[in-house]
C-alpha cells in the first residue's frame, strides 16, 4: 500500500496543516466546545446524506434532546443520527488519544460503537440479487463475499491480512510529517476498498478519517470533511472508484492498484479538507460572527421574543468563552432581578447553556438560529 509522494500532494499537506492550526487557535476553549457540538451534528447530517439518509437538521437537534417523532422511519433515522453524534463525541473527547486508529481493533471499535446504538431495523441488509437479508453484527468483520456497485471487495477470508497490512502502511508513527497528512487521504480510500464490514463502511471510514486527522494534530471538532464530500458527492464517489482500478502499466506505481488513481483521490480529499477548514474559519471570525448575532438579537428584541440586555450577555460568552452567572448584573448594567430575567430567557432559548443549574454559562447554538449565525452551514 505505497503512499503517493507528488509535490502537489506535499503542498496540499502543508497548506492543510497551516490552515488547521490557525483555525484551532481562533476560539476560546469553551467556545470551541460549543462549536464542536454544532459541527458534530452537521457532520452527522452530511455523512448520512452521502448514504442517502436525508435527516432534517431539526430532527437531528430534536433527537439530541431526546424528542423523537412518531413516524417509525424518521424515528429510526433520528436514532441513527444520535448514534453517529455520540460516537464522534467519543472520538473528540477520547481519553484514548494514544490509540492506534489504524489498527483493526480500533476500526472494529468504531463499527461496534456505531451499530450497537442503531435500532434493530437498521441492522439488516438485503442482497439485491438473492433478496436474502443478513444481520449486521456490531464490530464483526464480514463473513461473506459481497459486491458493492461495480466494486468487488476482497474475499472475506483475506480481510484480516489486509487490515494488518493497512495498519503497517498507515501507522503515523512510521511516517514523516507530510506523509501522515497524505496517509489520511490514502487510508480513507483503502479502507473503503477493503470493505471490512457487511454494512456501515462509509460512515466508519469517514469517522476513522476524523479520528486520524485528530491523532496527527490537524483535525479538530471545529471542522468536518464530510460536508465537503457530501457537497461534491459524485466526484467523491468517482475518485474513490478510479482509485479502485488495477495498476495501469509499469509507470503506475508498484502495488496492485493504480497509483495515479490514488493520487487523484488524495488530491481531491485534501483539497476538500482545505476548503472546509477555510469555510469554518470564515464563519468563526469573531467580529463577523458578533455582527450576525447582533442583527439577529435586535430583531428578536424588537419582536419582544427576547429582552433588552440579551446581546451583552451573548457577546460576553462569545469573547470570553463563558462567564459566571453572578456577573450578569455587571455585564448588562441591570439590577439583580432584571439581569436574572435576561439570563433565564437566553437559557430557555438555549442561546446560553450550562452543565449545571448554577454553573457558568457559555454560548449555545440551537438549530433554530444556526442559519442566522452560520449561513451556508447546511443546504438551503
Amino acid at each position: 500500500m505505497p503512499l503517493p509522494v507528488s509535490g502537489e500532494l506535499q503542498d496540499l499537506s502543508l497548506e492543510l496543516t497551516d490552515k488547521a492550526a490557525r483555525l484551532s487557535g481562533m476560539l476560546h476553549m469553551n467556545l470551541s466546545l460549543a462549536v464542536g457540538s454544532l459541527v458534530r451534528s452537521m457532520n452527522c447530517y452530511y455523512s448520512n446524506l452521502i448514504e442517502g439518509h436525508d435527516t432534517h437538521p431539526r430532527d437531528i437537534d430534536r433527537a439530541i434532546q431526546g424528542d423523537y417523532v412518531n413516524e417509525p422511519r424518521k424515528r429510526n433515522l433520528q436514532l441513527e443520527a444520535k448514534a453517529h453524534i455520540r460516537l464522534q463525541e467519543l472520538i473528540d473527547v477520547s481519553e484514548n488519544q494514544n490509540s492506534n486508529v489504524v489498527s483493526p481493533e480500533y476500526l472494529k471499535w468504531l463499527h461496534k460503537e456505531f451499530c450497537e446504538n442503531l435500532p434493530n431495523e437498521l441492522l439488516w441488509v438485503e442482497n439485491p440479487d438473492t433478496k436474502e437479508k443478513v444481520k449486521v453484527v456490531p464490530g464483526e468483520l464480514r463473513d461473506r463475499d459481497v459486491v458493492v456497485g461495480r466494486h468487488i471487495p476482497i474475499e472475506e477470508s483475506s480481510i484480516p491480512n489486509f487490515l494488518d497490512r493497512f495498519e503497517n502502511a498507515y501507522n503515523h508513527e512510521r511516517l514523516g510529517r507530510m506523509e501522515r497528512v497524505v496517509a489520511v487521504a490514502a487510508s480513507h480510500h483503502r479502507l473503503v476498498w477493503i470493505h471490512p464490514f457487511i454494512d456501515g463502511n462509509g460512515r466508519v471510514a469517514r469517522l476513522f478519517s476524523h479520528a486520524y486527522l485528530k491523532q496527527i494534530g490537524i483535525g479538530s471538532s471545529l471542522w468536518s470533511v464530510s460536508r465537503g464530500l457530501a457537497r461534491k458527492v459524485e466526484e467523491y464517489k468517482l475518485t474513490l472508484s478510479e482509485a479502485d482500478i488495477p495498476r495501469q502499466g509499469d509507470l503506475d506505481g508498484r502495488g496492485n492498484l493504480s497509483q495515479k488513481g490514488l493520487e487523484k483521490f488524495c488530491n481531491f480529499f485534501l483539497s476538500t479538507c482545505i476548503d472546509q477548514v477555510s469555510f469554518m474559519e470564515s464563519l468563526l471570525k469573531p467580529a463577523e460572527l458578533l455582527g450576525r448575532m447582533e442583527i439577529f438579537l435586535e430583531e428578536e428584541i424588537r419582536a419582544k421574543r427576547l429582552p433588552q440586555g440579551s446581546f451583552a450577555l451573548l457577546k460576553e460568552a462569545l469573547l470570553m468563552g463563558s462567564f459566571e452567572r453572578g456577573k450578569a448584573e455587571e455585564i448588562t448594567g441591570y439590577k439583580e432581578r432584571q439581569a436574572r430575567t435576561v439570563l433565564k430567557a437566553l437559557l430557555d432559548k438555549r442561546l446560553l447553556t450550562s452543565k449545571t443549574e448554577r454553573g457558568p454559562v457559555s454560548l449555545g447554538f440551537p438549530q433554530s438560529i444556526v442559519e442566522r449565525f452560520f449561513p451556508g452551514l447546511y443546504p438551503d
